[in-house]
């Protein structure tokens, strides 16, 4: 994120961090590091249909270096097509689709991929529910959240956001309706402190130019 919170660069789907901050004198130089740390995350990814939309995904036609992760993707609408969840099948070793849309393509594409894992939930889908049986049934004892602002702050008001790692880019990007790491609803009242998460820190690394990486754990 940038030094005020942004995940994006503005309020558009043409607006983003990836394609962006490159062209970003004293930003792109040190970008790097991110995609170094990222290689380094758990085995398990979580990630939003949209997200991935964004980065091309639906467009991709060469043939992806497979990676040992497996993704859990969130998309209900769906955002993924038939052919962005077959890149995605060919590139992880699981791909867990987690929908509540009864025609998702990844549903008939699971009968040729048997990597493809459809989790469905018929109204609302369940995080308790899910990362339960993530746990139990694909033994993920960890799993990496990496999606946007609106979820954050679904898992993270749940409880269900144990630990935070942030690269801290040298930008100030502002806009009250630029996408941050946590947004969702607003509180409302005092009543409503209670969702408010205290932070442990646990350490933070002086990165080259002029980047930051900060750890804490969430009190939950």
């Amino acid at each position: 994120m940038s030094v005020d919170g942004k995940i994006s660069t503005g309020d558009t789907d043409i607006m983003d961090v990836d394609t962006d901050f490159p062209r970003i004198d004293g930003v792109k130089e040190g970008l790097h590091q991110y995609y170094d740390l990222e290689k380094q995350t758990d085995l398990f990814s979580l990630i939003t249909g949209k997200v991935l939309v964004k980065i091309g995904t639906n467009e991709k036609t060469d043939t992806p270096l497979a990676i040992p992760a497996s993704f859990v993707v969130i998309d209900n609408e769906p955002h993924l097509t038939a052919r962005g969840v077959t890149y995605l099948a060919k590139k992880v070793k699981n791909l867990f689709i987690v929908t509540t849309n009864i025609a998702h393509p990844a549903i008939a594409l699971s009968v040729e991929y048997s990597n493809i894992k459809v989790l469905r939930y018929d109204e609302k889908i369940d995080f308790h529910n899910l990362f339960e049986r993530l746990y139990k049934e694909y033994d993920a004892e960890r799993l990496t959240i990496q999606s946007g602002g609106t979820l954050n702050a679904v898992l993270l008001r749940e409880g269900l956001i144990d630990h935070i790692s942030i690269v801290v880019a040298p930008a100030l990007i502002g806009g009250k309706d630029t996408p941050t790491m946590i947004d969702g609803e607003s509180l409302h009242s005092q009543d409503e402190l209670s969702k408010i998460k205290a932070l442990k820190f646990k350490g933070c690394d002086v990165l080259e130019n002029s980047y930051l990486r900060l750890r804490y754990d969430v009190l939950n």
